[in-house]
């Protein structure tokens, strides 16, 4: 009688989460009020090999990532491609890219004692259930996901592996059964992916995969210097509308200087209004780890050519230690292949039981 008034309750609880708001397993910032985090709980997250961060990537993503280490006792972080060979590569281009990513990482603090750093494309696992959980998915369900609406529409018409994607996300995510994933706003509606095909799986073949919670950066979107109505991007074709997190003292500046804004000389923050003005108080203030509050207030008597200046100083004093370790790494290949491989070891470690254990259940063996 007990089991089925627990069963019941936890059918009860399930459906009020799922519909009591469109934003299911949220949290704002490191969800440092979840009672997972302090003590338990794992975290995976992947970024395409697709070149060297910006600025957007390091605060929206990259510097949380570094956060993590230290509040959660298992963290993986995945460079992911599988995901980015949607869009044509060069593969020299590419494996240079995965290296430089390695790099990147590792510069920004990622730190290989603290977290497992691995390439996607060597554990196989990824492949395989992602095959497994496509089964369980239906077409309209990936139809109605946002990037592949904007993203084939930008193209015409999509790949298969572009329209598909989303489920080798939540084979990303599974396959750890990761606790916690630390996303975007654009991508929180591929984690709801994740976390249905979690109970597709378990309510067919008995559970397994826990519903994996999102971890939203408490950071404000970086928006492109040339355009703040659009985020900072990678693919921008406007050379000044986005800062890497390699480029030059010089560089930084340049963009900075070039930045739009608007005719009013006060610096203020409203980004309805000003977004030009706004989008580089909320550089200023991540990168000098103060206030938006703080970062008007320091720029108080100052016009925005003067306080461009003061945006740079910020970016440059922060970006300039990332730069050069980076270039430091560059030059140790050997390294960065031994960190991949040995991140590669302890990934599979923990995916080929779980892939075994979800053979075993769907009939495989």
């Amino acid at each position: 009688m007990a089991l089925s008034v627990r069963t019941n309750f936890k059918h009860l609880f399930r459906t009020i989460q799922k519909f009591n708001s469109p934003q299911r397993l949220l949290c704002a910032g490191t969800c440092s009020g979840n009672k997972d985090s302090p003590g338990g709980g794992r975290v995976f997250s992947g970024i395409q090999p697709t070149g060297v961060p910006h600025l957007g990537n390091y605060l929206g993503a990259l510097e949380n990532w570094v956060a993590l280490q230290s509040q959660y006792p298992s963290v993986l972080y995945s460079i992911v491609d599988l995901h980015s060979i949607t869009q044509p590569q060069d593969p020299a281009q590419l494996r240079s890219n995965i290296l430089d990513m390695a790099a990147s990482l590792l510069a920004c603090g990622i730190d290989p004692e603290r977290a497992i750093l691995f390439q996607q494309s060597r554990v196989s696992e990824h492949a395989e259930l992602s095959w497994i959980l496509s089964c369980l998915t239906s077409m309209p369900r990936l139809r109605h996901l946002p990037q592949w609406k904007i993203k084939s529409k930008q193209k015409n018409e999509g790949s298969v592996g572009l329209y598909t994607y989303p489920v080798l996300q939540a084979a990303d995510i599974l396959l750890y059964k990761s606790t916690h994933v630390p996303v975007g706003e654009d991508q929180v509606q591929h984690l709801e992916l994740a976390q249905d095909l979690a109970r597709i799986f378990n309510n067919r073949y008995g559970d397994l995969f826990p519903e994996p919670a999102a971890l939203l950066s408490s950071t404000r979107k970086i928006k492109s210097l040339r355009d703040p109505s659009a985020k900072m991007s990678k693919s921008d074709p406007q050379a000044m509308a986005t800062i890497t997190i390699t480029d030059s003292p010089d560089d930084i500046a340049l963009k900075i200087r070039r930045a739009v804004t608007d005719f009013t000389s006060e610096v203020t923050f409203d980004p309805e209004t000003r977004p030009g003005v706004s989008n580089l108080v909320t550089i200023h203030a991540a990168m000098a780890t103060i206030s938006v509050e703080e970062a008007v207030q320091q720029a108080r008597g100052l016009d925005t050519g003067e306080y461009k200046k003061l945006v740079s100083e910020a970016v440059i004093q922060r970006l300039t230690p990332i730069r050069e370790e980076i270039e430091r790494l560059r030059g140790d290949r050997a390294h960065l292949e031994e960190v991949l491989d040995q991140g590669t070891r302890r990934a599979r470690e923990l995916a080929a039981p779980v892939l075994r254990e979800v053979r075993q259940r769907v009939g495989f063996c």
